[in-house]
């Protein structure tokens, strides 16, 4: 009889990448290391995403704790979204994996 994987305990790179794996998430992230910032700046500050692609990413990384939607009420709407204290726990992990990054993309460029 086969194992379900939902009775196997996940492994910690793959619970770490579900998290911030996605097209667009680790630019989302980089971006918010400097302060909030608003819907439209986070747009803006990569113009290749699209609004749906980084509506979708804003939502999953406030679902897993990671950032917190601020809104301001009144016309028109400001929202915003910061790093939460638990999301700040994942900036040694980011530098980390920009930095591997950074040589990575040295490698492929001498290979």
């Amino acid at each position: 009889m086969g194992v379900s994987k939902k009775q196997i305990s996940p492994c910690p790179i793959d619970a770490t990448l579900s998290v911030i794996d996605g097209r667009w998430k680790g630019t989302i992230l980089w971006r918010l290391l400097n302060g909030p910032m608003r819907t439209n700046e986070l747009r803006k500050s990569i113009p290749e995403i699209t609004e749906r692609m980084l509506l979708r990413h804003l939502r999953e990384l406030t679902s897993a704790g990671i950032l917190d939607r601020h809104q301001e009420q009144g016309l028109p709407l400001r929202v915003w979204y910061s790093l939460t204290p638990y999301g700040m726990t994942l900036v040694p992990v980011l530098e980390v994996l920009c930095t591997w990054g950074r040589e990575h993309l040295k490698h492929e460029r001498s290979a």
